[in-house]
């Protein structure tokens, strides 16, 4: 099974994590399958890659408590929900 996932960069004290498409199974720091956006907590940026997470979350990966809420205040959760009314309308 996929997750979407933080996985931790950056320097002892200033952490920023990107939000990887990962094996459940793989630790954190592990291999990902696709790197699909960025998160810096401290300066509170969010960068996404939302046609890639959109991809994930409609085969079925599950995110991860924190990046689903990262998720919804990016409003991903409307497209992908727009994007399922449009192909069932078809």
């Amino acid at each position: 099974m996929v997750k979407l996932r933080l996985k931790r960069c950056g320097r002892k004290q200033r952490a920023v994590y990107r939000i990887v498409a990962i094996d459940v199974r793989s630790r954190r720091e592990g291999r990902d399958l696709r790197k699909v956006g960025f998160y810096d907590p401290i300066k509170n940026q969010i960068d996404l890659n939302a046609p890639a997470i959109l991809y994930f979350l409609e085969k079925g990966a599950q995110p991860t408590e924190r990046v689903q809420d990262i998720l919804k205040k990016a409003e991903i959760f409307k497209e992908l929900h727009f994007n399922q009314t449009k192909s069932n309308s078809n």
